[in-house]
């Protein structure tokens, strides 16, 4: 009989094989899924651990200049080469509320008086770099007495460069126009501070007049048809719209320094669509964040028929385009106040004399007007929790909190004061010993080169708003520590923590959080401070005031060039004969502003 066993096996062993193939390629996939997941685990803890890993892109990276912009070395000399070559005869004005120099009486002498204003710091150097014009409020009692015949002076006293042109408005339209409409209506609608936004007809008029006041004086210092004018923040929504009749070819750069509502919370006012109207007579509208572009836009969108290019960031409005941009505001770098002031170690000890503290202890400091955006209360609270939770620090740790009068004839700011006196009073008393003073409270006004003397001698800077367009108080701090030393916590809701990511960023309205941070501020290494500093100074340098400027002139510049064209192609002779072909599109059909 034959032996089939040979021919009996193969069929049997083909299934297996078959069958260890299959278990073989499932070994092997399943060893590259768990080592695709041990290496994403270890990535996600290498990213929570300190290091050289980077986070979100600070805002000014993300913003369509930056690669560019990262090339200029940014300087007054900077912002006058842009004028002389890319915007050659053209004149800049600047308009504001506040003015940069305020005279006031002081017995029979006349006394000048620089304001702590975030805005007025970032403008100043910008407006003598480029020896423009100033337009704004006359409100220092001794104000009319120092002007020309034309209410003009020139500034500053010991090196005019440029000319401040002063308004005068009566003490109706300063308190509908500024108290009432600007700073109850609209400050807190664009704020989420949960106070309540007021809103008057009457003061709608005042706002309407003083708006048209100021264009009028735009139109009688204007030296041609084409000015450059910078118009400041949310006193002036209806300003650009106004000039605009009346100078049709000016470039008309406004900035709004707060922030801008998302379009339910805007709908609230009822001007809301003469507001935007107004600001959309703007060549360019610019904000702190990319954010607040987007809400700005978003309002357009729900509130006025328009066309919006979100691609190019542009709305076209009444037959006009106006761009949407995103312009990180700075500080001047070197801060000139600086050069004034000892070194570190002698501040730190000129503060401790002033104000009565021992010099083991570890000194904490607020600055900024008096405001209840500002999270004054909200950093007395964080104090608060850490030496509940951690007695050993009393004695150790007090917080001086530099709070300039503000608004004080309105109800809130009144509150607001009492509170805050109420709160530190009642910190002294359960936490306070005799020598001790846990909180040290100023409400006056100090001038920047006290304020830099007070950041030069503080262990940690407490930024804690609960909303702000962007808050200069925080690169000052960092700009005035050339020693690399001290530890800045910062607001998430301030725009400049999109900025200085180093920064311990902070959540306002969670005290224990906030308590944890000043603990770790507290107890941060010499070494990590260093290394938080040196990061964050290497962003103020090089995002500093002139290139927030320069990027706007830079967009002027081709603004400019983009209309010359237009004129130009609207002014050539046409050729009688068939009409273009259907694919060529005019300049002047083209809304679009790619470039930009």
């Amino acid at each position: 009989m034959p032996d089939n066993s040979s021919y009996l096996v193969v069929p049997s062993a083909a299934p297996w094989l078959f069958i260890l193939a299959i278990v073989g390629i499932l070994c092997i996939a399943l060893a590259v899924v768990v080592s695709r997941a041990l290496r994403a685990r270890n990535t996600k803890r290498a990213s929570l651990e300190p290091g050289p890993v980077r986070g979100p892109l600070p805002e000014f990276e993300k913003n369509g200049q930056s690669a560019t912009a990262a090339l200029v070395q940014w300087s007054p000399e900077t912002l006058r080469h842009i004028l002389a070559k890319e915007l050659p005869d053209a004149q800049v004005i600047v308009v504001s509320n506040r003015e940069p120099y305020i005279h006031n009486r002081k017995g029979d002498d006349i006394q000048l008086v620089v304001p702590a204003s975030g805005l007025v710091s970032a403008l100043e150097p910008i407006t003598r770099a480029c020896a423009g014009t100033w337009i704004a409020y006359g409100g220092g009692s001794a104000d009319a007495l120092v002007v020309d015949e034309n209410d003009r002076v020139e500034v500053p006293p010991e090196n005019p460069s440029y000319t401040l042109r002063r308004v005068w408005l009566s003490e109706e339209e300063q308190q509908g126009y500024y108290l009432g409409f600007a700073n109850e209506g609209l400050w807190p609608l664009c704020h989420i501070a949960f106070t309540r936004p007021i809103f008057r007809a009457s003061d709608w008029e005042a706002y309407e007049t003083v708006n048209r006041k100021f264009a009028d004086t735009v139109v009688a210092e204007a030296r041609n048809e084409r000015p450059i004018v910078l118009v400041q923040d949310y006193h002036f929504a209806l300003l650009p719209r106004m000039i605009r009749e009346r100078l049709p070819e000016a470039i008309i750069i406004t900035f709004w320094h707060i922030p801008w509502p998302n379009s339910e919370v805007f709908s609230i006012c009822p001007w809301r669509e003469k507001i935007l109207e107004g600001l959309l007579g703007s060549s360019i509208v610019g904000f702190h964040t990319q954010f607040h572009c987007n809400n700005f836009i978003d309002s357009v969108d729900r509130f006025l028929e328009s066309r919006i290019e979100r691609e190019d960031s542009a709305i076209s409005y009444g037959g006009q385009i106006s761009l949407v941009h995103a312009y990180p505001i700075s500080i001047e770098w070197e801060p000139p106040h600086l050069s004034k002031l000892p070194a570190v170690a002698e501040c730190r000890q000129l503060i401790r004399e002033k104000f009565g503290l021992a010099e083991n202890v570890r000194l904490c400091v607020g600055v900024e007007r008096l405001d209840y955006t500002k999270g004054i209360l909200d950093r007395l609270n964080a104090l608060d929790e850490l030496l509940t939770l951690h007695p050993e620090w009393i004695g150790k740790v007090a917080f001086l909190q530099i709070a300039a009068p503000s608004r004080g004839t309105l109800p809130a700011y009144q509150q607001l004061y009492e509170e805050c006196l109420r709160h530190a009073e009642d910190i002294n008393q359960r936490h306070g010993r005799e020598g001790y003073t846990p909180v040290v409270l100023v409400t006056e006004h100090h001038s920047q080169t006290q304020v830099y003397e007070i950041y030069r001698a503080a262990d940690v800077c407490m930024v804690t708003s609960l909303h702000d367009g962007m808050n200069l108080v925080a690169k000052e701090f960092v700009a005035a520590r050339e020693d690399e030393q001290g530890v800045l916590m910062l607001s998430m809701f301030a725009g400049a923590s999109k900025e200085l990511l180093e920064a311990l960023i902070v959540n306002p309205y969670d005290a224990a959080m906030m308590g944890d941070a000043l603990l770790q501020a507290l107890t941060m290494s010499p070494e990590e401070q260093r290394q938080r500093m040196r990061r964050m100074r290497e962003v103020v340098r090089e995002n500093n005031v002139y290139r927030w400027a320069g990027s706007m002139l830079f967009d002027a510049a081709r603004l400019r060039k983009r209309d010359a064209v237009d004129r130009a192609v609207s002014a050539a002779p046409r050729s009688p004969g068939p009409s273009s072909p259907g694919n060529v599109i005019s300049l002047l059909d083209r809304k679009r502003v790619a470039a930009l």
